[in-house]
Parts: structure tokens; sequence; C-alpha cells
């Protein structure tokens, strides 16, 4: 009989099952599992533990086999051109010498400005300006011993992380979506605290003159007497916005637009990087469309790129492009040109229906047409058209430039810009650049003032010369009445001048080609030019009126008067008319009132 267990049910210590007891103790984790399981509810914790295998694992989730290649190397985005070939130094910035030369010798003379002022139109470099500056304040050198440099390495600490955007002392932010003092205000704690890493803590600010006028009135202390570890950096887009007590505080640049044919040279380097085949002539009609703003051309010829066929191997020709922009062809723009200079309507308007069918816009015919004028007034002027490419082209201005004339050429001007100002408002500019073309066309044979001047004085000699003595006066018999001069002067000049002649005028002398004349008492106005050139209108030949200041007949007015007087005295010594005065003492005659005379109007006839 073996031995039993104690009283506690422990076994004895010399009891050989100790290491198999103490191999089947559960785990802490089994415990728990169970504790879990008596809560919540699962199936029984098994003695033994799970095998590894009882409950299968998740299949492993496979990425997208685009986004990883078989190297490992996750895929980078297409970037556009415009942010592929941001300026990275200063000698990548096109067009802007004069500032990189201030800010280099500034550099090196260590006369540092603690804010700059970056304007200028959109797409010309001033964020990327702006950035460069803090690369090369913050610039350390390959060996980190550097110090500030207007070349930037682009390879230590600060110039990768500036590049890139993140670094932590350069700060960059966006006015437009930051206007408020609240904005400005964290600027204003900011700049106490001394630089992280970098030599200078860095603000830029873009499209500063969104900021609100309590903005810029908090900002004013602090832009005045900034930390010197502290620039600022502003670039705008409309420099007349900021106030002056800000612009005052700054170091301005403007940036000046890109000139096309440097625009031009740009992108051609930029196709050879991106081993795309472009014409000279689509290039320069990128850049003339950019009007001077790298961004926007770049923009234009990664459209281009994308617009061009793969059947040409990606080559990005001129016809493509002025499909793309809606430009003229620059055939049909001389043939339309040759039309209006030469007044073949019916053609002109051929050609205007056949550009618009080709999806031409009738502004982009008026202004071709002003930028064919414009090129042939400088080629005019140059004496020669060396600066166009295109050999028809130059041949053509060439050929205008001489057989038109200058006064000609301003004169096209001012109608095709009249035109194009009616095209842009018009309600349907189809019809408005038909109508303009074709006044134009009917206007540009036409003699200026000067050409018309030197061909009167150029009439041949035996024509008819203006007399250069007086004409003689009129004879005797041929001088009116005076009531009747004035009647055939209300006929020739008018009843306003008639009528001044008949109250006014006392006739002293009428004789041929000399009037005499004085004016009825209380009257100071003088009739006496206008009396002249009705008399020389009337009667013809010069005449000389003198006004006097008494004598005379009555005037014409003072006849009539007198004459009804008179008429109406024989009236009154009338026996009958006599008779019936007697009769009735407070009678009244009444001549030539109809109304009156038939019992109406306003008298006492009962009286």
């Amino acid at each position: 009989m073996s031995d039993s267990n104690d009283m506690f049910g422990n076994a004895a210590p010399d009891d050989e099952g100790d290491d198999e007891a103490g191999d089947s103790q559960p785990s802490a984790g089994e415990l728990e599992a169970a504790g879990q399981s008596a809560l919540f509810g699962g199936d029984e914790v098994a003695s033994d533990p799970p095998a590894v295998d009882a409950v299968p694992d998740p299949a492993p989730v496979q990425p997208p086999a685009t986004d990883t290649p078989s190297t490992g190397t996750p895929v980078q985005p297409y970037r556009v051109l415009a942010r592929k070939y941001r300026p990275q130094t200063f000698g990548e910035l096109i067009g802007q010498e004069a500032m990189v030369r201030t800010l280099a010798n500034a550099i090196r003379r260590n006369r540092l400005a603690h804010a700059f002022l970056m304007t200028g139109v959109r797409g010309v470099g001033k964020t990327s300006t702006a950035r460069l500056i803090a690369k090369a304040l913050n610039c350390i050198g390959p060996d980190g011993q550097g110090g500030p440099t207007i070349d930037p390495c682009g390879m230590c600490e600060p110039c990768v992380a500036i590049a890139e955007g993140r670094h932590i002392d350069v700060i960059e932010m966006d006015a437009a979506s930051h206007t408020g003092v609240d904005d400005v205000r964290e600027i204003i704690e900011a700049v106490r605290y001394a630089a992280v890493s970098a030599r200078y803590k860095i603000y830029i600010i873009d499209e500063v003159h969104m900021l609100s006028r309590n903005a810029f009135n908090a900002l004013l202390k602090t832009l005045e007497e900034p930390p010197a570890h502290v620039k600022f950096l502003f670039a705008t887009t409309e420099a007349d916005k900021l106030p002056v007590t800000v612009l005052s505080r700054c170091q301005r640049f403007d940036l000046r637009r890109i000139p096309a044919p440097m625009l031009a040279g740009h992108f051609e380097a930029i196709c050879d990087k991106e081993d795309v085949e472009a014409e000279d002539e689509a290039l320069a009609m990128i850049a003339a469309a950019a009007e001077g703003s790298v961004r926007d051309g770049l923009s234009i010829l990664d459209q281009a790129i994308a617009h061009a066929d793969m059947d040409a191997q990606g080559r990005v020709t001129a016809a493509q492009v002025r499909d793309m922009l809606g430009l003229a062809d620059n055939t049909a723009q001389r043939d339309l040109f040759d039309a209006v200079l030469n007044g073949e309507g019916a053609r002109l308007l051929e050609l205007v229906d056949r550009q618009f069918s080709l999806g031409v816009e009738p502004l982009a015919l008026l202004r071709g047409a002003m930028g064919l004028t414009h090129r042939i007034t400088v080629a005019q002027i140059a004496g020669n058209a060396d600066d166009i490419p295109s050999v028809e082209e130059r041949t053509a201005i060439e050929g205008w430039s001489q057989r038109l004339t200058a006064a000609q050429l301003h004169r096209l001007w001012q109608l095709l810009l009249k035109g194009f100002e009616e095209v842009r408002m018009a309600p349907d500019p189809l019809v408005a650049a038909r109508m303009a073309l074709l006044r134009v066309m009917h206007a540009s044979d036409m003699p200026d003032p000067g050409t018309l001047a030197k061909k009167l004085a150029s009439l041949p000699a035996d024509a008819p010369a203006p007399a250069t003595n007086a004409a003689p006066a009129p004879a005797a018999s041929d001088t009116p009445p005076w009531n009747a001069l004035v009647d055939r002067i209300e006929d020739a000049c008018g009843i306003g001048l008639a009528e001044r002649l008949r109250f006014q005028v006392r006739v002293v002398d009428f004789a041929p080609g000399r009037f005499v004349y004085s004016q009825a008492p209380g009257i100071s106005d003088d009739p006496t030019q206008e009396l002249r050139r009705a008399l020389e209108t009337v009667l013809g030949g010069a005449w000389t009126v003198e006004r006097v200041e008494e004598g005379g007949a009555p005037t014409l007015v003072e006849q009539d008067e007198a004459e009804k007087k008179a008429q109406a005295d024989a009236i009154r010594q009338a026996p009958i008319v006599a008779a019936a005065f007697a009769a009735f003492p407070d009678a009244e005659m009444i001549e030539g009132d109809s109304r009156a005379a038939a019992g109406g109007g306003n008298r006492n006839w009962r009286r």
C-alpha cells in the first residue's frame, strides 16, 4: 500500500510524479483565457495549449504591382514641368540679372536688408526667388563651414531641407488664406526665439497684399525692427495695394517679364532634357502666348507635349500648337491682311468664314491683323524684318512696309483697335468682326489729311484760281428793300437772326457794299458780325457793316406798329365809327381777334 497524501492534499516529498505534476500546471495565458471565456462565453479551454496551426494566419495583402516595381523603389508621380524645372540656383533664374547682381553684391559686402519685397506679374519667379534667398542665406556648404553665398551648394542639409519645403526655420505663409491679425500675431510671438538649426529664421509671405489693414498695422513694428536672426521675404503681384509704410520698410525688387526669345530658348533647353522634339516656330508661338510668364509658358508646353501625335514620335509642331491655342494660321493672316489692303470684300468674307469654321475666334483674327500691322510698322522704321524667322512672312512684311506709308499704318492700327473693342463687346463676335474688317478695307485706301493738302497744293496751273482781291460789291439795282432782304436772311440764316434784325436795326445807309445802322434804345446786343455774314451769304461779295449811335429809319417792327396805329386812327375818324363811339363811350375797337369778335374771350360784352 502506497503512502497517501497529507491532510492538505500535497504529495510526499519523495513522490516520483513531482516533475510531471508541475508540468501539468496551466500557464498564466491559459488562466487569463479561461477567465475571459467564463466572463464572455466561449469554448472550453483545453488543458493542453492549442496547436500553432489551429487558427490559420490571414493571407498577406500583396500591394499593387504598378506601385512597387521589381526593384522595390516606389514609382514617383508625374510632376508638371513648371514644378520640375523650378530654379534651384540663381544661375537657373532667367531674365532677372539686375536683381541677382544686387543680391550678390549685398551678400559679399554683408549689407543684407531685413525685409525683401518681390513684385511682378505671375510666373516670373517671385516665390522661387524668395526660396533661393533663403537657401543663399542659410547655406553652410558641403563641408559645413560655409557662409552666406549667392551660389548655394544645394547639397548641405539646409539647402536640401529648404528645397523640399521641410526646413523648420524657413516658414512659408500664404497670405490669401491667412489674412487676419491672429495669423500675424503668431509671427510676432515666434520671431523672439532664435533659429533652431539655421543661420537665419526666414518668413516667406506669398501674396502679401491679401493681408488685412489691421494685419499690416500689427506687423509694422516687427517689420521695422526685427531681431538680427530674422528675415522677411514678401511676394506679391499687386504692390500698389501694399501700404506705403510697408513699402518703405522693404528692399523692393521688380521682377521683369521674360522676353519671348529668351523664353523660347529656355523651352528648347527643357525639351532637350525631356527628349522631346519641337519646332522653333512652335516654341516661338508658345513663348508669345506666355506673355512673359515662365510658368504660363511651361504649362502651355506641357499641354503641347501631351497634345502631340504619337505617330510623329511626339514631335511638337507649329500646326498642333496653333490648333491647340486657337490661333489663326500665319498664311491665313497674311491672306486676310492682303484682302483688306486690296479691297477684295468677297475674298475677305470667305477667309473670315473659313477661319471661323476651323475654330479660330473672331478676336484672334483681329489680334492677328493688329500684330501684322505692328510688325510692318517696326520693319518700316528698322528698314528690314530680319527678326522674323519665316522667309515667306519676312518677304511679305518687307513688301508691305515699302508699299504703305506711316500714316496709313497708324490709321489701320486705330481702326483695328476700335474693331477689336467692338468685337469683344458685341453679342455676335463673328458679325462684328466682319463689319469691322470691311470698314477697315474701305478706309485703307483713303488719303490722310496731309495727302489731301498736298494734292490741293499741286493743282494744275490752268485751274481757276480764287480771287485774291475783295469781290466787287453788288450793283445798286441788285440791292433789295430792307424788309425784303430780312425775309431772305430768314430763309438763309434762320428766324432767330431775322427777328433780331426786325426788332433792333434802324437802317442809316444801305448802299452797295456798305451798310450803316443804329439800334433802338435799351438794346446792348451787337449783331454786326452776324449781319455782315448774312449780307455776304444772301447778296454775295464783301460788305462793310458799321454801327452808329443814333439816326436811321425806324425798325421794321416800329414801322409795322406805326402803320397799324395810322390805320386805327383812320377807322376811328370814319363817320359810322365816330357815331358808335359817341353812343358808347366805353366801347373798344377789336382788330384781328376773331374769337373775341364772335363773342368769346375774356371781355365783358354786356357792360
